[in-house]
């Protein structure tokens, strides 16, 4: 029986603590039915008996106390609200806790933004780990050194494991189940919570909003002067005549600012741009294609589908209100 210790962190939020334990219970339970025994012991821990959560809108009983804990298999690290520095600094002996059980051979598996308490044990070097979409910027502010694959909604690096934004956590915790009680086990965890095992990026879910948190006034110059003319093709010696730089000073200041090239943040707001009348419009694809900026159909499909993960008439047909309404009418 593997032992799963679902952390109680202050700050945490209640879904990500109480789905988990649901998904491990219900695996149990379903294994009941069929005369097998259990195959998950689970227990909420905290380093008190009581912890607030979600802005202390709950109280969490935990189950047993971490210093109570000799041994456990498998860690979940749930997710944080913001303030970020505050819930790292409140949680300090829990990644120590953490530290010390990873070397006597449990796992870790974060959650979300568990991701941000994952990283400060400094078990994360050299491995790599995704987070939600909208946590990236401030992740890599706060933990540069670390390996971030945003799109990722699973990452499984040697024992430590983490998860996309919202609830795709659950795909995650299908993913365990899998790892510990093979197929048939994902299978009915799947059909169960009506989950799509096979998922496996999270940026067809992706909001691009210009990373403008920075001290440099050219490059936001540059950024505002982007998004205001996506339907132009822009260069870098463009942008660099007009901010009076030159152009690798340009480009230096700019990656440092925004984690993106000229030519990257461009094909994002741009992609974003389309994103939005594909699902807002009924332009179709060619006449989007051409209202931000692009002449070449293979070269915008290209960079869509690298972006989002799906074809420009993927995403419309998946996200697009106006056909997803005719498909509900077609099913009644």
């Amino acid at each position: 029986m593997k032992h799963v210790t679902i952390l109680v962190p202050h700050g945490a939020v209640m879904g990500s603590i109480e789905l988990p334990r649901q998904v491990f219970a219900e695996v149990n339970a379903y294994l009941e039915t069929l005369g097998k025994p259990p195959l998950f012991r689970i227990q909420m821990a905290g380093l008190t008996a009581q912890v607030p959560v979600n802005g202390g809108r709950y109280l969490v009983n935990t189950d047993v106390l971490l210093k109570d804990i000799q041994h456990t298999d498998l860690i979940i690290i749930p997710a944080l609200e913001a303030e970020m520095d505050k819930h790292l600094a409140d949680n300090s002996e829990l990644a120590i806790w953490m530290v010390k059980q990873y070397r006597n051979g449990a796992e870790l598996a974060s959650l979300c933004v568990g991701a941000f308490l994952l990283a400060s044990t400094g078990l994360l070097a050299g491995r790599r780990v995704t987070t939600h979409w909208r946590a990236t910027n401030v992740f890599k502010k706060m933990f540069p050194e670390i390996e971030l694959v945003e799109d990722r909604i699973i990452t499984d690096e040697r024992g430590i494991y983490s998860s996309g934004g919202g609830l795709s956590f659950v795909n995650l915790l299908l993913y365990l189940v899998e790892k510990f009680g093979g197929r048939d086990l994902i299978i009915f965890c799947s059909k169960f919570f009506q989950i799509d095992i096979d998922r496996r990026t999270q940026s067809p879910f992706m909001i691009f909003n210009g990373q403008k948190d920075h001290e440099d006034e050219p490059v936001r110059r540059a950024q505002e002067f982007i998004e205001q003319n996506v339907h132009q093709r822009i260069t870098v010696d463009q942008l660099a005549g007009m901010l009076a730089l030159g152009k690798r000073n340009l480009e230096r200041r700019f990656k440092k600012a925004t984690s993106n090239t000229v030519g990257e943040y461009t094909q994002r707001v741009k992609i974003e741009a389309a994103k939005i009348s594909l699902v807002s419009s009924r332009h179709n694809v060619n006449e989007v294609m051409y209202s931000v900026g692009y002449t070449s159909t293979k070269a915008f499909r290209t960079t869509f589908k690298r972006i989002t993960g799906l074809s420009p008439a993927q995403y419309r047909a998946k996200y697009n209100w106006d056909q997803l309404a005719e498909q509900i009418r077609e099913k009644s």
